[in-house]
């Protein structure tokens, strides 16, 4: 087949359009064009009277070679590139010690998966509950103020990314087409199709929680074993090299492929690997508020006139200002017709996330909006970044009143420097509850500081940006990981422990759903070679 990339079209294009299109592209009559599917479909809306849609096209032809070399020279036109994926292993035998793959978020599911496909019998061990049990604990502290510490929105089976947007996007550089890989597997699992083209895809929480049950069905028919309020309490490492796992139940699981996906939240993990000798290193990661405004406030200053059409949906964005003082302020998780929801996983302490369903359709917008902080800022030991994460989410839960309501804010009186004393037109949607106070004392004076500058000047971009009666709600600490797990540039095991693969977003080689997806292939292709080599 042949690719068209840039192929360009009035938003309100009809159908027929398309296909004229690429007749006209390729200059060919209509009888030698004998199919064409959609690869990619994105928009531009600089010019909001006159958003454009921009295709990436595949094409099907007679005498495609002829056309091709006729073609050869005009810089948009290719032959379409094999994005299917390739195993790199299958098991030669069953006398190997299974892999353990602790951690069943995105990044677990993915390395489950490969390694089930290619006849590993992987066995996986999350700490949390099945994903339909999480959701109803999840919605206790949200609806009660009743938090489980070991099921919520940051542990249990589908990992934090379950409750989000479910953005399946990223700026990773993915070579092999691995993202290709993920995407295909979410719409075998029930997504909906227009995910493999769109430039943007997304799923919403309702829609993965099928999804991941439907894939932890397909790695069980393969072999696999997926074992919840399964807790890791010690690895076992002698000589340098991994000997097995040991359970909160007490039972030992022998193993010499340990695969670690454990997320940005099992701070618990990530001191006993620090106390076992794992080679552990602090980075940077960000802090900040979310922010709410109408969706139709920001549908209209992206789109105009176009602001509603079905194709382009909920409008997002994406800011970065340099603020004065030296920090980088920017918005991160950006959910379009979503909610603020508490994200917590330990008592006491009040962190925030963004989630939206497929639809969009909830009558807010929000986004993190953060500053980066480097190791500079929490000088200490590799794990310092965490002592300072919850230093702020117990001030934030002290600021909302101890019941897990969430200190708030609104925009002006954030910019002024003055406490909220009520709402004005914008509900936040955070449940269980906003307490309305100033937000200054929140976080340290650099970040407050450089958010006050950043927003008014997000306004130039956004038109309402800076509205008075839009929602500061805090805290938002964990955008990543504080630490990174390091690992070799080969075989992806831990620098100073044989057999240990630090993998997605917990050991800092990842952030979001698509590309914890691409790190747990990566993974379960390096263990699986291992696993060749050693038998």
């Amino acid at each position: 087949m042949l690719r068209i990339t840039d192929l360009k079209l009035p938003l309100d294009h009809p159908e027929s359009a398309l296909r004229g299109a690429i007749l006209e592209q390729l200059a060919i009559p209509e009888s030698d064009l004998i199919g064409f599917t959609v690869f990619k479909r994105s928009y531009d809306a600089r010019k909001k009277t006159a958003i454009i849609l921009i295709y990436t096209i595949d094409v099907e032809l007679k005498n495609e070679s002829e056309a091709l070399a006729r073609l050869n020279k005009q810089p948009n036109i290719c032959a379409t590139p094999d994005t299917s994926y390739k195993f790199v292993a299958h098991a030669h035998d069953s006398k190997f010690k299974r892999p353990i793959v602790i951690g069943f978020g995105p990044c677990g599911l993915f390395a489950a998966l490969l390694l089930a496909e290619m006849g590993y019998r992987p066995i996986v061990l999350e700490r949390g509950k099945t994903v339909r049990e999480r959701t109803k604990d999840t919605w206790g502290l949200w609806r009660k103020r009743e938090l489980h510490p070991e099921s919520n929105v940051q542990f249990g089976e589908g990992g934090a990314g379950t409750f989000s947007d479910g953005k399946l996007y990223s700026q990773i550089k993915d070579p092999k087409h691995y993202g290709r890989k993920v995407i295909t597997e979410f719409v075998k699992a029930g997504a909906p199709e227009e995910i493999l083209y769109v430039s943007k895809p997304h799923i919403g929480t309702f829609r993965l929680v099928k999804m991941i049950e439907e894939m932890r069905h397909n790695i069980e028919a393969l072999g696999g074993e997926i074992r919840f309020e399964q807790k890791v309490t010690d690895i076992d490492i002698k000589n340098g090299e991994v000997c097995g796992v040991r359970v909160n139940d007490g039972e030992y699981i022998e193993s010499n492929h340990v695969v670690l996906a454990i997320g940005h939240s099992a701070r618990d993990t990530f001191q006993m690997l620090y106390d076992k000798g794992v080679y552990i290193e602090a980075k940077p990661f960000s802090i900040g508020f979310r922010i709410e405004h109408p969706q139709s406030v920001i549908d209209k200053a992206r789109f105009g006139p176009n602001a509603g059409n079905e194709i382009l949906g909920a409008a997002d964005y994406k800011l970065v200002h340099h603020a004065k003082n030296g920090r980088s302020v920017y918005s991160f998780c950006m959910c379009p017709g979503g909610t603020v929801v508490a994200a917590t996983s330990e008592p006491g302490r009040v962190v925030t996330n963004g989630m939206s369903q497929y639809s969009r359709n909830e009558r807010n917008a929000n986004s993190a909006i953060v500053v980066g902080i480097s190791p500079e800022d929490y000088p200490g030991n590799p794990l310092a970044g965490i002592d300072l994460q919850r230093k702020l989410e117990e001030r934030a839960y002290k600021m909302g009143g101890e019941n897990y309501n969430a200190p708030g804010q609104l925009i002006g009186d954030f910019i002024k420097g003055i406490k909220s004393t009520e709402l004005g037109n914008v509900t936040p949607s955070y449940k269980p509850g906003v307490t309305l106070c100033n937000l200054a004392d929140a976080l340290p004076d650099f970040a407050i500081n450089a958010i006050r500058e950043a927003i008014p000047e997000f306004d130039k971009k956004i038109k309402g940006f800076a509205m008075n009666d839009g929602i500061l709600t805090g805290i938002e600490t964990r955008t990543s990981s504080p630490i990174r797990i390091k690992r070799t540039d080969d075989g992806l095991q831990s620098l100073n422990t044989k057999g240990l693969y630090p993998a997605g977003e917990g050991a800092g080689y990842a952030g979001g759903i698509l590309s914890a997806g691409v790190d747990g292939i990566k993974i379960a292709e390096a263990v699986a070679l291992s696993i060749n080599a050693d038998s």
